[in-house]
Protein backbone atom coordinates (compact mmCIF):
# COMPACT_ATOMS: atom_id res chain seq x y z
CA UNK A 1 0.00 0.00 0.00
CA UNK A 2 2.86 2.00 -0.19
CA UNK A 3 2.30 3.53 3.49
CA UNK A 4 4.07 6.86 4.82
CA UNK A 5 6.49 6.11 7.02
CA UNK A 6 7.96 9.94 7.94
CA UNK A 7 7.87 13.23 6.28
CA UNK A 8 10.88 15.28 6.89
CA UNK A 9 11.75 19.48 6.12
CA UNK A 10 15.24 20.43 5.79
CA UNK A 11 15.80 24.12 5.16
CA UNK A 12 18.42 24.97 2.43
CA UNK A 13 20.14 28.42 1.89
CA UNK A 14 21.13 28.03 -1.77
CA UNK A 15 23.02 31.46 -3.49
CA UNK A 16 22.62 32.98 -6.46
CA UNK A 17 24.65 33.70 -9.95
CA UNK A 18 24.16 37.41 -9.08
CA UNK A 19 21.65 39.43 -7.77
CA UNK A 20 18.05 39.20 -8.17
CA UNK A 21 16.82 42.78 -8.89
CA UNK A 22 12.87 43.18 -8.86
CA UNK A 23 10.29 45.64 -7.77
CA UNK A 24 10.50 44.56 -4.21
CA UNK A 25 14.28 44.46 -3.44
CA UNK A 26 17.30 42.74 -4.22
CA UNK A 27 17.96 39.15 -3.42
CA UNK A 28 21.23 37.09 -2.97
CA UNK A 29 19.81 33.81 -2.03
CA UNK A 30 17.13 31.73 -2.06
CA UNK A 31 15.97 29.57 1.06
CA UNK A 32 13.57 26.48 0.98
CA UNK A 33 12.55 23.68 2.80
CA UNK A 34 13.24 20.21 1.24
CA UNK A 35 10.38 17.94 1.80
CA UNK A 36 10.87 14.00 2.00
CA UNK A 37 8.71 12.11 2.05
CA UNK A 38 9.71 8.32 2.96
CA UNK A 39 7.41 5.14 2.88
CA UNK A 40 7.44 1.72 4.44
CA UNK A 41 8.26 -0.07 1.00
CA UNK A 42 11.82 2.48 0.69
CA UNK A 43 10.23 4.51 -1.59
CA UNK A 44 10.93 8.51 -1.39
CA UNK A 45 9.38 11.48 -2.68
CA UNK A 46 10.58 15.02 -3.16
CA UNK A 47 8.90 18.53 -2.41
CA UNK A 48 10.05 21.88 -1.88
CA UNK A 49 8.50 25.22 -1.24
CA UNK A 50 9.75 29.00 -0.75
CA UNK A 51 10.41 29.24 3.17
CA UNK A 52 8.69 31.97 3.91
CA UNK A 53 8.48 34.14 6.12
CA UNK A 54 10.77 32.06 8.18
CA UNK A 55 11.92 28.79 7.43
CA UNK A 56 12.60 27.46 11.03
CA UNK A 57 9.03 28.43 11.95
CA UNK A 58 8.31 26.90 8.41
CA UNK A 59 9.71 23.68 8.66
CA UNK A 60 8.06 23.17 12.49
CA UNK A 61 4.34 23.81 10.50
CA UNK A 62 5.41 21.34 7.80
CA UNK A 63 6.67 18.89 10.03
CA UNK A 64 3.39 18.87 12.13
CA UNK A 65 1.01 18.53 8.98
CA UNK A 66 3.46 15.98 7.77
CA UNK A 67 2.89 13.99 10.95
CA UNK A 68 -0.29 13.87 10.01
CA UNK A 69 -0.10 12.15 6.81
CA UNK A 70 1.97 9.15 8.48
CA UNK A 71 0.38 5.96 8.00
CA UNK A 72 -1.45 6.80 5.45
CA UNK A 73 -1.30 5.41 1.91
CA UNK A 74 0.71 7.67 -0.08
CA UNK A 75 -1.94 7.59 -2.59
CA UNK A 76 -4.80 8.92 0.37
CA UNK A 77 -2.60 12.21 0.43
CA UNK A 78 -5.60 14.14 -0.78
CA UNK A 79 -7.60 13.52 1.97
CA UNK A 80 -5.11 13.92 4.72
CA UNK A 81 -4.09 16.98 3.42
CA UNK A 82 -8.10 18.09 3.16
CA UNK A 83 -8.09 16.82 6.99
CA UNK A 84 -4.50 19.42 7.81
CA UNK A 85 -6.44 22.75 6.52
CA UNK A 86 -9.34 21.75 8.30
CA UNK A 87 -7.91 20.76 11.69
CA UNK A 88 -5.35 23.85 11.45
CA UNK A 89 -5.89 26.84 9.49
CA UNK A 90 -9.74 26.72 9.66
CA UNK A 91 -11.40 25.26 13.55
CA UNK A 92 -9.91 28.45 14.78
CA UNK A 93 -11.11 30.96 12.54
CA UNK A 94 -7.41 31.33 10.76
CA UNK A 95 -8.41 31.03 7.27
CA UNK A 96 -4.93 31.56 5.76
CA UNK A 97 -5.61 29.59 2.35
CA UNK A 98 -2.52 31.61 0.34
CA UNK A 99 -0.07 29.90 3.51
CA UNK A 100 -1.37 26.88 3.77
CA UNK A 101 -1.09 26.09 -0.25
CA UNK A 102 2.71 26.92 0.09
CA UNK A 103 2.69 23.77 2.26
CA UNK A 104 0.54 22.06 0.42
CA UNK A 105 2.40 22.26 -2.51
CA UNK A 106 5.30 20.64 -1.08
CA UNK A 107 3.84 17.41 0.34
CA UNK A 108 2.08 17.03 -2.28
CA UNK A 109 5.03 17.19 -5.10
CA UNK A 110 6.28 14.97 -2.69
CA UNK A 111 3.40 12.26 -2.62
CA UNK A 112 3.09 12.44 -6.05
CA UNK A 113 7.11 11.88 -6.85
CA UNK A 114 6.38 8.74 -4.84
CA UNK A 115 3.36 7.40 -6.33
CA UNK A 116 4.60 7.85 -10.00
CA UNK A 117 7.59 5.64 -8.46
CA UNK A 118 5.23 3.21 -6.91
CA UNK A 119 3.75 3.01 -10.27
CA UNK A 120 6.38 3.13 -12.47
CA UNK A 121 4.58 5.76 -14.53
CA UNK A 122 5.73 9.52 -15.10
CA UNK A 123 3.75 12.09 -12.95
CA UNK A 124 1.99 13.80 -15.82
CA UNK A 125 0.20 10.65 -16.38
CA UNK A 126 -1.22 10.84 -13.03
CA UNK A 127 -2.91 14.35 -13.74
CA UNK A 128 -4.49 13.04 -17.11
CA UNK A 129 -1.67 12.22 -19.51
CA UNK A 130 0.41 14.69 -21.47
CA UNK A 131 -1.38 16.84 -24.11
CA UNK A 132 1.92 17.68 -25.68
CA UNK A 133 5.76 16.22 -26.30
CA UNK A 134 7.53 19.55 -25.11
CA UNK A 135 6.85 22.57 -23.21
CA UNK A 136 7.78 26.30 -24.07
CA UNK A 137 9.52 28.85 -21.22
CA UNK A 138 11.11 31.97 -21.80
CA UNK A 139 14.32 33.23 -20.97
CA UNK A 140 14.60 35.88 -17.87
CA UNK A 141 16.44 38.26 -18.17
CA UNK A 142 19.42 39.15 -15.52
CA UNK A 143 21.73 42.26 -15.07
CA UNK A 144 22.23 45.43 -12.60
CA UNK A 145 22.24 47.86 -15.38
CA UNK A 146 20.23 48.31 -18.61
CA UNK A 147 23.51 47.93 -20.12
CA UNK A 148 23.78 44.26 -18.39
CA UNK A 149 20.69 43.17 -19.50
CA UNK A 150 20.86 43.84 -22.78
CA UNK A 151 23.88 42.11 -23.02
CA UNK A 152 22.25 39.13 -21.57
CA UNK A 153 19.70 39.42 -24.57
CA UNK A 154 21.79 39.33 -27.31
CA UNK A 155 23.51 36.21 -25.48
CA UNK A 156 19.69 34.94 -25.57
CA UNK A 157 19.17 36.00 -29.22
CA UNK A 158 22.05 34.46 -30.56
CA UNK A 159 21.33 31.05 -28.27
CA UNK A 160 17.68 30.80 -30.10
CA UNK A 161 15.35 31.92 -27.12
CA UNK A 162 12.30 33.47 -28.92
CA UNK A 163 10.86 35.10 -25.37
CA UNK A 164 12.83 37.24 -23.71
CA UNK A 165 11.29 38.51 -19.65
CA UNK A 166 12.06 41.52 -17.78
CA UNK A 167 11.45 42.74 -14.11
CA UNK A 168 10.60 46.34 -14.11
CA UNK A 169 8.57 48.05 -11.23
CA UNK A 170 12.31 49.22 -10.36
CA UNK A 171 11.82 52.90 -11.42
CA UNK A 172 10.35 54.61 -14.48
CA UNK A 173 13.80 55.93 -16.17
CA UNK A 174 15.88 52.92 -15.30
CA UNK A 175 12.59 50.90 -16.33
CA UNK A 176 12.72 52.77 -19.85
CA UNK A 177 16.43 52.29 -20.42
CA UNK A 178 16.29 48.86 -19.90
CA UNK A 179 13.48 48.53 -22.35
CA UNK A 180 14.73 50.72 -24.73
CA UNK A 181 18.29 48.75 -24.37
CA UNK A 182 16.77 45.35 -24.81
CA UNK A 183 14.93 46.38 -27.74
CA UNK A 184 17.99 47.51 -29.15
CA UNK A 185 19.48 44.19 -29.53
CA UNK A 186 16.73 42.39 -30.09
CA UNK A 187 14.18 43.97 -32.11
CA UNK A 188 12.03 40.86 -33.21
CA UNK A 189 12.25 39.03 -30.21
CA UNK A 190 9.18 38.45 -28.14
CA UNK A 191 9.10 40.72 -24.55
CA UNK A 192 7.50 40.47 -21.48
CA UNK A 193 7.63 42.75 -18.57
CA UNK A 194 7.06 42.07 -15.07
CA UNK A 195 5.95 44.96 -12.73
CA UNK A 196 5.29 42.79 -9.11
CA UNK A 197 2.71 45.02 -8.01
CA UNK A 198 5.03 48.18 -8.24
CA UNK A 199 2.56 50.88 -9.67
CA UNK A 200 -1.20 51.81 -9.25
CA UNK A 201 -3.58 52.40 -11.30
CA UNK A 202 -2.29 56.07 -12.52
CA UNK A 203 1.33 54.78 -12.68
CA UNK A 204 0.32 51.65 -14.48
CA UNK A 205 -1.28 53.92 -17.13
CA UNK A 206 1.41 56.44 -17.68
CA UNK A 207 4.21 53.60 -17.62
CA UNK A 208 1.91 51.51 -20.31
CA UNK A 209 1.87 54.59 -22.69
CA UNK A 210 5.05 55.16 -22.69
CA UNK A 211 5.87 51.25 -23.04
CA UNK A 212 3.72 50.79 -26.18
CA UNK A 213 5.81 51.87 -28.88
CA UNK A 214 8.55 48.78 -27.82
CA UNK A 215 6.26 46.23 -28.99
CA UNK A 216 5.34 44.54 -25.28
CA UNK A 217 3.92 40.96 -25.51
CA UNK A 218 2.29 41.57 -21.93
CA UNK A 219 2.71 42.95 -18.67
CA UNK A 220 2.09 40.91 -15.73
CA UNK A 221 0.45 42.42 -12.39
CA UNK A 222 1.51 46.11 -12.84
CA UNK A 223 -0.93 46.70 -10.20
CA UNK A 224 -1.34 45.65 -6.22
CA UNK A 225 -2.53 42.03 -6.05
CA UNK A 226 -5.04 43.23 -3.19
CA UNK A 227 -7.39 44.65 -5.75
CA UNK A 228 -8.25 42.45 -9.07
CA UNK A 229 -10.73 45.33 -9.72
CA UNK A 230 -7.32 47.96 -10.32
CA UNK A 231 -5.76 45.51 -12.56
CA UNK A 232 -9.16 44.85 -14.36
CA UNK A 233 -9.50 48.81 -14.65
CA UNK A 234 -6.02 48.74 -16.03
CA UNK A 235 -6.54 46.11 -18.78
CA UNK A 236 -9.84 47.59 -19.85
CA UNK A 237 -7.38 50.75 -20.88
CA UNK A 238 -4.53 49.22 -21.66
CA UNK A 239 -3.03 48.33 -25.35
CA UNK A 240 -0.88 46.42 -24.12
CA UNK A 241 -2.47 42.93 -22.80
CA UNK A 242 -2.36 42.22 -19.11
CA UNK A 243 -1.51 39.27 -16.89
CA UNK A 244 -3.05 38.22 -13.87
CA UNK A 245 -0.42 36.71 -11.22
CA UNK A 246 0.20 37.54 -7.46
CA UNK A 247 -3.92 38.39 -7.22
CA UNK A 248 -4.56 34.82 -8.21
CA UNK A 249 -3.08 32.48 -5.38
CA UNK A 250 -6.21 30.49 -4.67
CA UNK A 251 -8.88 28.87 -7.09
CA UNK A 252 -11.36 31.40 -6.12
CA UNK A 253 -9.26 34.24 -7.28
CA UNK A 254 -8.45 32.46 -10.55
CA UNK A 255 -12.12 31.81 -11.20
CA UNK A 256 -12.52 36.03 -10.41
CA UNK A 257 -10.05 36.77 -12.90
CA UNK A 258 -10.52 34.92 -15.72
CA UNK A 259 -14.41 34.68 -15.71
CA UNK A 260 -14.99 38.50 -13.86
CA UNK A 261 -12.25 40.74 -14.58
CA UNK A 262 -11.60 39.13 -17.89
CA UNK A 263 -7.27 39.18 -17.21
CA UNK A 264 -5.37 38.40 -20.60
CA UNK A 265 -3.45 36.15 -18.86
CA UNK A 266 -3.14 33.97 -15.47
CA UNK A 267 0.21 33.33 -14.43
CA UNK A 268 0.10 30.70 -11.58
CA UNK A 269 2.18 28.10 -10.40
CA UNK A 270 2.01 25.01 -8.03
CA UNK A 271 3.69 27.40 -4.70
CA UNK A 272 0.83 29.92 -5.09
CA UNK A 273 -2.32 27.71 -5.82
CA UNK A 274 -1.16 24.49 -3.42
CA UNK A 275 0.48 21.77 -5.95
CA UNK A 276 0.17 20.21 -8.99
CA UNK A 277 -3.88 18.73 -8.88
CA UNK A 278 -4.59 22.66 -7.93
CA UNK A 279 -2.58 24.37 -10.88
CA UNK A 280 -4.68 21.48 -13.13
CA UNK A 281 -8.46 22.93 -11.93
CA UNK A 282 -6.68 26.25 -12.03
CA UNK A 283 -5.95 25.45 -15.84
CA UNK A 284 -9.36 24.60 -16.19
CA UNK A 285 -10.90 27.42 -14.71
CA UNK A 286 -9.48 29.35 -17.16
CA UNK A 287 -9.94 27.22 -20.20
CA UNK A 288 -13.22 27.61 -18.79
CA UNK A 289 -13.08 31.54 -19.73
CA UNK A 290 -11.08 31.82 -22.57
CA UNK A 291 -8.01 32.38 -21.03
CA UNK A 292 -4.66 30.80 -21.12
CA UNK A 293 -2.82 30.19 -18.24
CA UNK A 294 1.07 30.73 -17.87
CA UNK A 295 3.22 28.57 -15.23
CA UNK A 296 4.56 30.98 -12.82
CA UNK A 297 7.52 29.40 -11.44
CA UNK A 298 8.74 30.77 -7.44
CA UNK A 299 12.48 30.91 -5.79
CA UNK A 300 13.14 26.99 -5.97
CA UNK A 301 15.53 24.63 -7.81
CA UNK A 302 14.96 22.15 -10.13
CA UNK A 303 12.47 19.81 -8.13
CA UNK A 304 9.96 22.70 -9.04
CA UNK A 305 10.87 22.78 -12.54
CA UNK A 306 10.11 19.12 -12.82
CA UNK A 307 7.34 19.70 -11.48
CA UNK A 308 5.55 22.40 -13.07
CA UNK A 309 6.99 20.29 -16.53
CA UNK A 310 5.38 17.55 -15.39
CA UNK A 311 1.93 19.46 -15.01
CA UNK A 312 2.62 21.58 -18.47
CA UNK A 313 2.82 18.72 -20.35
CA UNK A 314 -0.51 17.67 -19.29
CA UNK A 315 -2.32 21.08 -19.27
CA UNK A 316 -4.61 22.07 -22.95
CA UNK A 317 -4.81 25.70 -22.43
CA UNK A 318 -0.93 26.16 -21.88
CA UNK A 319 0.95 29.61 -22.91
CA UNK A 320 4.10 28.85 -24.83
CA UNK A 321 6.17 31.25 -22.83
CA UNK A 322 6.61 30.06 -18.95
CA UNK A 323 8.55 30.38 -16.33
CA UNK A 324 11.52 28.53 -15.00
CA UNK A 325 14.41 29.39 -11.73
CA UNK A 326 16.57 27.05 -10.95
CA UNK A 327 18.91 28.52 -13.41
CA UNK A 328 19.55 31.84 -11.37
CA UNK A 329 20.97 29.50 -8.73
CA UNK A 330 24.98 28.99 -8.25
CA UNK A 331 24.53 25.45 -8.00
CA UNK A 332 21.32 23.78 -8.62
CA UNK A 333 20.32 21.14 -5.90
CA UNK A 334 19.10 18.55 -9.14
CA UNK A 335 22.03 16.67 -10.62
CA UNK A 336 19.91 14.92 -14.06
CA UNK A 337 18.41 15.86 -16.14
CA UNK A 338 19.53 18.44 -17.89
CA UNK A 339 16.65 21.30 -17.15
CA UNK A 340 17.89 23.87 -19.77
CA UNK A 341 15.97 24.54 -22.41
CA UNK A 342 17.02 24.75 -26.10
CA UNK A 343 15.94 27.48 -27.83
CA UNK A 344 12.92 27.76 -25.45
CA UNK A 345 11.71 24.42 -25.71
CA UNK A 346 11.83 21.65 -23.21
CA UNK A 347 10.77 17.77 -23.25
CA UNK A 348 11.70 15.95 -20.31
CA UNK A 349 11.70 11.96 -20.51
CA UNK A 350 9.09 9.61 -18.92
CA UNK A 351 10.79 8.16 -16.06
CA UNK A 352 8.79 7.26 -12.71
CA UNK A 353 7.51 10.31 -10.65
CA UNK A 354 9.21 13.42 -11.49
CA UNK A 355 11.91 12.09 -12.43
CA UNK A 356 14.84 13.61 -11.19
CA UNK A 357 18.48 12.44 -9.25
CA UNK A 358 19.99 15.04 -6.51
CA UNK A 359 23.41 16.19 -5.36
CA UNK A 360 23.65 14.65 -2.02
CA UNK A 361 26.89 17.18 -1.47
CA UNK A 362 25.11 20.47 -2.50
CA UNK A 363 22.15 19.74 -0.14
CA UNK A 364 24.79 19.07 2.65
CA UNK A 365 26.17 22.63 1.98
CA UNK A 366 23.12 24.56 2.06
CA UNK A 367 21.85 23.16 4.62
CA UNK A 368 24.59 23.89 6.43
CA UNK A 369 24.66 27.40 4.90
CA UNK A 370 21.36 28.08 6.24
CA UNK A 371 22.23 27.07 9.84
CA UNK A 372 25.29 29.39 10.01
CA UNK A 373 23.08 32.32 8.46
CA UNK A 374 19.66 31.70 10.68
CA UNK A 375 22.30 31.24 13.58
Amino acid sequence: MALVSSVTATPLRLPLRQPYIWSQGVEDAFTINLITMTCEDGTVGYGETPAAPDADAQKIVLEKLGRGLVGRSVFDIAEGLQDAYRAHFLVFGGNMPRYFNQLRNALETAALDAQGKVLGRPVWDLLGGAVRKDVGYFHFLQGKTPEALAEDAAAAVAEGQPILYLKVGVGAEHDMAAVRAVREVAPEARLRLDANEAWDQSVALRMIARLAPYDIEYIEQPTASTSQAALAHVAARSPIAIGADQSVFTLQEVYTAAAVHRADMIAVGPREIGGLRPLMKAAAVAEAAGVPLCIHSSMTTGITTCAEHHAARAIPNLDDGNQIMWQLLAEDIVEAPDLAPKKGRLALEAKPGLGFTLKEDVIAAAAERHRTHAG
